[in-house]
């Protein structure tokens, strides 16, 4: 009789280098990503506060919060820093939403969320309030800002194609629509310089001055607007995927670019509406953050609604401390960040093609 044949040894494989890793660790590290955006929010929430032109030491920022005495530091931490903190949270979080939203709709991820010519429609309406019937609150400005950006966002989505829209022919009609809007801005800025004035300190971007009724007024749509873009981050995911693939996926694809549009307007309208138009803050976030939780709107989503207000706050501290006892506002701050983390990137990408 012969012997029976060894068992064969059993055979181990490990992952081979360039491998995704386990959903395990991809979750892990996604998490853990999210959870360091928490940190680095709250940590630029509290710098917010304390730094100015007065310091504030924390101890007494918490105390300010917590158990007011009726002090300077007081008045200082709950009436003007604590608003313009509050309202830099809000329009930070809802820009960098947007800038997601808007680059998953146009398969872009160097859009802008002013390129459905949201802005621009807001600073239109801003300026017609200015000059036309003669409001000069912040207040007042709010509802024409979003008035303003619903118009310019129906009028796009109208030359788009409305339902029938496709990612190059919603950018198309937002370059059209911006152009023609902020043409007409400058006119009307030209023929009436008291508009001129009032406008500029709005134009450019700022948190100071705002206050917390303006924040609760401007709250709901912003609400309103991240709430909607949060329940579309599964049809965007499969839109992202192409037409083809979103169809055989269930998804709608008009009605799911129609909502999108509603989302970006609402984000758009509400934090021009609070602070003027800051720009950057919608392209850098989503796309800084893209490399680190991918692009997965249902992922991508809440980094950008974590990190983009902690970039705003960072900057607008900046902003405090450069030139003290003056301040630059934080949209010069954000458009100057940004011109040249964009430049690095652009240059990064020519040395990778040598």
């Amino acid at each position: 009789m012969t012997a029976a044949p060894a068992a064969a040894p059993a055979v181990t494989t490990k992952p081979t280098d360039g491998e995704e890793p386990p959903r395990g660790t991809r979750l892990s590290v996604r998490l853990a990503g999210l959870l360091l955006g928490l940190v680095l929010l709250a940590a630029a929430f509290a710098l917010s506060l304390a730094i100015g032109t007065k310091q504030v030491p924390f101890g007494e920022v918490w105390s300010a919060l917590a158990d007011p005495v009726g002090s300077k530091n007081d008045a200082i931490v709950r009436e003007l820093r604590l608003p313009r903190t509050l309202i830099g949270l809000t329009a930070g979080a809802a820009l960098g939403v947007a800038g997601a939203v808007m680059q998953v709709l146009t398969r872009n991820p160097l859009a802008d969320p002013g390129l459905l010519g949201v802005n621009a429609g807001a600073s239109a309406a801003v300026v017609t309030a200015i000059s036309v019937f003669g409001i000069g609150s912040f207040t007042g400005y709010l509802w024409f800002a979003l008035a303003g950006a619903a118009v310019a966002a129906v009028i796009v989505n109208a030359l788009g194609g409305s339902r029938a829209a496709t990612p190059v022919r919603l950018a198309l009609a937002g370059t059209a629509v911006n152009a023609a809007l902020f043409g007409y801005v400058n006119g009307l800025q030209l023929v009436d310089l008291d508009a001129l004035e009032t406008m500029r300190h709005w134009a450019v971007g700022t948190l100071a001055g705002r206050s917390m009724e303006l924040l609760t007024t401007a709250l709901p749509v912003i609400g309103a607007g991240i709430v909607l873009a949060f329940l579309l981050a599964r049809p965007l995911g499969a839109l992202a995927l192409g037409d083809d693939s979103a169809r055989a996926l269930g998804a709608h694809l008009g009605r799911t670019r129609v909502l999108s549009i509603v989302a970006i307007t609402l984000l758009c309208g509400g934090a021009t509406a609070l602070c003027g138009p800051i720009g950057f803050i919608g392209l850098m976030i989503p796309h800084a953050t893209r490399a680190f939780c991918g692009s997965e709107p249902r992922w991508l989503l809440p980094y950008c609604a974590v990190y983009a207000p902690a970039l705003l706050l960072v900057c607008d501290v900046l902003g405090r401390v450069v030139v003290p006892p003056s301040e630059i506002e934080v949209g010069v701050v954000t458009a100057f960040i940004g011109g040249l983390i964009f430049i690095h990137l652009v240059r990064r990408r020519k040395a990778a093609q040598l």
